[in-house]
């Protein structure tokens, strides 16, 4: 009979999933997990088979709460172009240093089909959102709006001009004024 789990898969992947996001996914190692979690290495061999199990299982738990993140965001977000915006603005980050610290991970992201696929699907459920929040709009604008938000957040990456909402919040609010969804004042 195998022995009772004293630290749950979840706990263990949250330690994972800050070690990846202070240090990089590189730095997510058995060792340095155990020694962050206080199990043996061995344990979490048992547990995990091989570091790039580890590391996909790390980034499938962040994919779990992005997408509870996401969810709560879009049932909170009202319908229609101002509800669009707001929707884009909650999925925000508000550190801003996040998104430089994150390309190391969108690279295993890319890297791995089976993440990849996570990541398409998160793009598509934002897309219907929007597009449901949006009935009159033309085809295909949820999804260049989740491309457009993407873009903001990379270009803002690189200028650090004035707040990442603001930004967020402007460049969405033209283009949807750009596609005739102009969002209320």
């Amino acid at each position: 009979m195998p022995r009772p789990r004293m630290l749950p898969d979840e706990a263990i992947l949250d330690a994972a999933r800050d070690i990846v996001h202070r240090e990089g996914p590189a730095s997510l190692s058995f060792g340095a997990l155990a020694a962050a979690v206080g199990l043996a290495g061995s344990t979490l061999v048992q547990r995990f088979g091989t570091k790039d199990g580890l590391l996909r299982a790390t980034l499938l738990h962040a994919w779990d709460r992005l997408d509870r993140v996401t969810a709560a965001a879009i049932e909170a977000a009202p319908d229609g172009a101002a509800g669009v915006v707001e929707l884009f603005v909650a999925m925000t980050s508000d550190d801003e240093d996040d998104y430089v610290e994150q390309l190391p991970v969108l690279r295993e992201d890319l890297r791995d089909p089976v993440l990849r696929a996570r990541g398409a699907r998160w793009l598509a459920t934002l897309a219907a959102a929007v597009d449901a929040r949006l009935p009159d709009a033309p085809p295909g604008t949820g999804r260049l709006l989740v491309a457009q938000w993407q873009g903001i957040l990379t270009v803002w990456a690189f200028t650090r001009d004035g707040a990442l909402a603001r930004a967020v919040r402007e460049g969405i609010a033209e283009l949807l004024t750009r596609v005739g969804c102009a969002p209320a004042p």
